[in-house]
């Protein structure tokens, strides 16, 4: 018998305003005040996909998220299992990493830089991994949590927008064209995160086309000598 090989699936879509928490007086850096566009809500029906990302979806920040290279952001639903059972958490749950995509059958190994996908009407292309930031620590008030969802390699992933089109829940994610299969994420996450001495493979990546410029520019200073501090990414305010 044909084994009958699974397909990506959108199981979920999530979209959400800015909100502020906290207090400004709080000791403990991990409960001052702060916004984020990381808390999302459950969207129903169709929901307009333009370049720059949902109809009704926000992000406090512009200058380190959104934008037309991170219009969608995509995260794998099994890896809540993982942080589920290594924090004793039950409110570790889709949508809780701020994603727009909780989906099925696709994780860091199968999906790849440039790779482009029909969902919904939309057209949609891989940009990046995810480079996670210091706002899951301080949901999840977990200090290192940025620094795992790293290491761990389970970072999820963000789209561009090549069509602009309506898109819903519980629909296929069906790939189109995949002209890099040797950059899956897993692979881009480990030559920017645990390779950082081998470049000849930075210059590899960063001649990719496809991968969007922000990643380019950074493995570029790599290559000229410049590496970046992640302290600032990782932990921002949650540290004194």
């Amino acid at each position: 018998m044909e084994e009958i090989m699974a397909e990506p699936h959108l199981h979920k879509l999530f979209t959400g305003k800015v909100r502020q928490m906290g207090k400004d007086d709080a000791e403990n850096p991990l409960e001052r005040k702060w916004e984020s566009g990381i808390f999302k809500e459950e969207a129903k029906g169709k929901v307009w996909l333009s370049k720059t990302g949902f109809a009704g979806d926000e992000v406090a920040d512009k200058k380190i998220h959104g934008g037309p290279e991170k219009a969608v952001f995509c995260y794998p639903i099994k890896h809540y299992t993982y942080w589920q059972e290594k924090y004793d958490r039950d409110d570790m749950v889709m949508g809780g990493m701020g994603e727009n995509f909780a989906v099925l059958e696709m994780d860091e190994f199968t999906v790849c830089i440039g790779d482009t996908y029909k969902v919904g009407d939309a057209v949609i292309q891989v940009s990046q991994p995810r480079q996670p930031c210091w706002k899951p620590a301080r949901r999840f008030q977990i200090m290192d949590l940025a620094l795992e969802i790293q290491n761990t390699g389970r970072t999820g992933w963000y789209f561009r927008v090549l069509e602009e089109g309506y898109v819903w829940a519980d629909t296929p994610i069906d790939l189109i064209d995949r002209p890099y299969p040797q950059w899956t994420i897993q692979a881009a996450n480990e030559v920017m995160h645990f390779y950082k001495d081998d470049l000849r493979l930075a210059d590899e990546l960063a001649s990719c086309e496809l991968l969007a410029e922000n990643w380019v520019r950074r493995l570029r200073r790599r290559l000229q000598g410049q590496e970046s501090d992640i302290a600032k990414r990782i932990y921002g305010p949650n540290k004194e």
